[in-house]
């Protein structure tokens, strides 16, 4: 018997019987086409996510009016009739692959746009400020304007009947515009439309009532709302209680909960840094006042998931990101496979960080993430000898992939762990995806048949070279420092070699403060050690997505790590660093230097080896990059030999 029985049993969502208890939430992926249609990019994305098992897969935001927003681009659209008709070609889709699907309907974005359609101020449900600019205000949208948006949502509705989606849920959350109407803080009319709880969930709550006069009173219909907003003067958890029962009592059937808003971006889209299960305190805050079903998600595990379910926090789980990394996972937890779910790391790069950039969605571990219509990985015509050199994310990767398709591939370490700067990279307790990913890896491996060598260093003569069909090198990089004076002392410790299990004393300068610098600032301070950390540049972290920046950044303050900017390391002394700023020499007082400035390819192999058709040079030892850079440079190289 599986130990996920609560997870994987049939629930009913409204009038929905759902084969379990699971659901995607509504995630932009930014793959439509530019008159509002879906893709056929999009169709497949959802139709992977049917095949894998998932409950109940809830699409990305479909707009409902394009007069009152700037067109944001590459996403879907209900607001004419052209829109129908490849929409219900997706869904009969999903229902072939055997899914359920409901349709998520925005009535719009609000003050979250930079502009209004005519290039003046964005319209809301108040004369609030913008989220780009504060110092400018929003238009209060007039009652015939509110009117005129409901219209358009009615038509909407109808077109999304007549494509035949099997329920609707209602954009309400993370301070879009439902949301302004919501929250006292960006709503402030006069009128039917605002006031107190009750009186600002009139907008919302006229949405449910059309969708109850055009698909009937037994019409499954949802909604997603934030009980914590997460800023000064946001919702509290006594107001979103009454706000859950009120839109209960309008007639919602299941509540979705989740937490955070532009202003609070960090839990809106929860990074590593956050843990796990950031929104079971949500659930907890709404559920026991409701007789609906309280469904919740955000960095949910499978069996943190079914835990929730059996403690009666919460009626149905979410899986976002974790269906993007894999969107088999609910088949391979029902099939007793969890080990072979890829896990999603919680990066937020490829995922949130494109479509907020205006591209398409990625997955830094799932290179096929709404590329499905066109990556397909083909069985090989011909089986090649394929040698992969490095045990990293881009090595991993291509022996995978390659060995999928059916090649014979045997993968050199010449440490002795698989996961190149992973395995080290991942000792915090918050990055121990990383640590997942890489057991993921292995499995995979065994399952495939590579044969890992382990403490194998491979010279470019060596057999494994001369002897292979196919080499993909993947040797990493290895750690740069300048020519400070003293870098080399017995106070100066690599930052790999920190995770490594290197002592450091209670007093540490952490020269360098990119990514790997600051997570390790982070797990020091965690530890309790004093941590100052020095960088050149202006900010820390400088290119490390914003959702999770803003949350490191909260994180160090919160363990009182300093910060130094603007400083560039000139001398380390057995007692101190010292730095020179804008205001001239600073003396930091530290019993190790923890050395951060950054790596550079290993191209030692590489240059040592002809290069040819057969050769694959991919990862940090072409250019030092993120893990899903490596990653998706690994599944090239294997998808081409």
């Amino acid at each position: 018997m599986t130990r996920h029985a609560r997870m994987l049993e049939p629930a009913r969502w409204g009038s929905l019987e759902l084969p379990n208890r699971t659901y995607m939430p509504p995630m932009g992926t930014h793959t439509a086409n530019a008159d509002g249609t879906i893709s056929d990019a999009g169709v497949a994305y959802l139709v992977a996510r049917a095949r894998g098992g998932i409950g109940l897969l809830i699409t990305e935001s479909i707009q409902t009016q394009d007069v009152y927003d700037l067109p944001t681009g590459s996403t879907i659209s209900l607001t004419h009739d052209r829109h129908v008709a490849p929409l219900r070609d997706a869904v009969t889709e999903v229902h072939r692959a055997g899914g359920l699907i409901s349709a998520n309907l925005t009535p719009g974005l609000g003050r979250i746009m930079p502009a209004g359609p005519d290039g003046g101020a964005p319209f809301s449900a108040s004369d609030c400020p913008t989220l780009m600019d504060p110092s400018v205000r929003c238009r209060a949208l007039s009652l015939e304007q509110v009117e005129d948006i409901l219209d358009r949502f009615r038509a909407a509705t109808r077109r999304a009947l007549e494509c035949g989606f099997d329920g609707i849920d209602l954009h309400g959350h993370t301070g879009y515009l439902t949301d302004q109407f919501l929250s006292a803080a960006w709503n402030t009319r006069t009128d039917r439309f605002g006031g107190d709880v009750r009186g600002r969930a009139t907008f919302a709550t006229e949405m449910i009532r059309i969708v109850r006069e055009e698909g009937g009173a037994d019409f499954p219909l949802s909604m997603r709302i934030s009980v914590r907003q997460g800023f000064p003067g946001g919702r509290t958890p006594e107001e979103a209680r009454e706000l859950a029962v009120v839109l209960q009592d309008a007639g919602l059937d299941v509540l979705l909960v989740d937490a955070g808003s532009y202003e609070a971006i960090d839990h809106a889209f929860p990074s590593y840094y956050m843990g796990d299960g950031v929104y079971l305190p949500d659930a907890e805050v709404v559920k026991p006042v409701l007789r609906i079903p309280v469904a919740v998600n955000g960095n949910l595990t499978p069996d943190l998931a079914e835990q929730a379910l059996a403690d009666g926090t919460a009626d149905f789980v979410g899986f976002g990101r974790m269906v993007i990394a894999d969107p088999d996972l609910v088949r391979k937890v029902a099939e007793g496979r969890p080990e072979q779910v890829r896990p999603c790391i919680r990066c937020n790069e490829m995922c949130i960080g494109n479509v907020v950039a205006g591209k398409a969605l990625g997955c830094s571990v799932n290179p096929e993430a709404a590329q499905e219509a066109t990556r397909v990985l083909l069985p090989t015509p011909v089986v090649r000898k394929v040698t992969v050199i490095g045990g990293g994310p881009a090595g991993l990767e291509a022996a995978r992939v390659a060995a999928e398709r059916g090649h014979t591939v045997d993968l050199y370490e010449r440490g002795t762990r698989l996961g190149g700067v992973l395995e080290p990279a991942a000792t915090p307790e918050f990055k121990r995806e990383l640590h997942r990913m890489v057991d993921w890896w292995e499995v995979e491996m065994a399952r495939l048949g590579v044969q890992v060598h382990l403490d194998h260093e491979v010279a470019a003569d060596a057999p494994e070279v001369t002897g292979a069909d196919a080499v993909v090198v993947a040797t990493g990089s290895t750690p740069w420092a300048p020519p400070v004076p003293g870098a080399d002392g017995l106070s100066a410790v690599q930052v790999l070699d920190f995770h490594r299990g290197a002592h450091v004393g209670p007093r540490v300068v952490v020269c360098g403060g990119g990514l790997s610098g600051a997570d390790a600032a982070l797990e020091l301070a965690l530890a309790g050690h004093d941590v100052t950390i020095v960088e050149a540049d202006p900010q820390i972290a400088s290119d490390m997505v914003v959702h999770n920046r803003v949350a490191l950044l909260r994180r160090l303050a919160e363990v009182g790590a300093r910060v130094l900017t603007g400083h560039r390391v000139t001398a380390i002394r057995d007692d101190a660093v010292v730095c020179e700023g804008p205001d001239g020499p600073v003396e930091l007082t530290a019993d190790t230097a923890l050395l951060a400035f950054g790596v550079r390819p290993d191209r030692a192999l590489p240059d040592a080896l002809a290069d040819g058709p057969a050769t694959y040079v991919v990862g940090d030892c072409v250019q030092p990059s993120k893990v899903g850079d490596a990653v998706h440079a690994g599944y090239a190289a294997g998808a081409a030999i």
